[in-house]
């Protein structure tokens, strides 16, 4: 069977499109054949692009300005508005196809469905940095134990890194919380419907424990074009 085609979305600095190798390893690793999504302009470009793909990875990146409660902090800058924007004419025109968000990934599909999102979650929830670059460390999260995400990494917790500054506040439409770390903030999110599964943490960079949930996502996208 033909290897399912994966999207994955970039960063855009300074007018170039950059992406870390280890999203593309991730991937790869689980079977899949990498894509990059090009920065899209118009819903006729990203209809026919998402045409070549069978699911979809949003990744991490800088502050999402949707849906934003609070400023946004000195130390996170906001999403360049052509990302933004180009990130939302994938998802919505692969509404029918797995999606994996990953860090603002999550925050973004969060938004997307008309939830909320702190800006600094550390100041305004008054808790312990969970941004590496701030000094924080790995933390346990705990998974539910009736969602996806638990029946995919077979565990109810597990150690996860941490690069976040902004958090999700309300849950939007048909989305519900599937883990959360030991203050409170939700950690991962799942759509009723199965299509949806983001992790605020980064699972490409720890594939010794995550590397499942690409796995899922594969079987998934190979599922859907059945």
């Amino acid at each position: 069977m033909t290897r399912p085609r994966i999207g994955i979305t970039t960063s855009l600095e300074d007018g170039r499109q950059t992406l870390d190798l280890t999203y593309v390893q991730a991937v790869e690793a689980a079977g899949g054949i990498p894509i990059i999504v090009p920065m899209l302009e118009s819903a006729e470009a990203a209809r026919a692009f998402a045409a070549l793909l069978d699911a979809l990875i949003i990744t991490g990146g800088p502050g999402i300005t949707r849906g934003l409660i609070g400023a946004l902090p000195k130390d996170l800058p906001a999403v360049d508005e052509r990302r933004d924007l180009s990130d939302e004419l994938i998802f919505r025109v692969m509404a029918e196809k797995p999606f994996l968000g990953i860090c603002y990934g999550m925050q973004f599909a969060n938004a997307q469905a008309g939830g909320t999102i702190y800006g600094d979650a550390q100041r305004q929830l008054g808790i312990d940095a969970h941004s590496a670059e701030r000094g924080a460390s790995d933390h346990e999260i705990e998974i539910e134990p009736s969602s996806r995400l638990g029946a995919i990494l077979q565990a109810e917790r597990m150690s996860a890194n941490t690069h976040h500054i902004q958090a999700v506040a309300d849950l939007g439409a048909g989305l519900r919380a599937a883990a959360r770390a030991p203050d409170g903030v939700i950690e991962a999110i799942e759509s009723k419907d199965g299509r949806i599964l983001a992790v605020q943490f980064h699972p490409e960079r720890m594939l010794e424990r995550a590397l499942p949930l690409f796995e899922d996502l594969l079987l998934r996208a190979s599922h859907s074009r059945a």
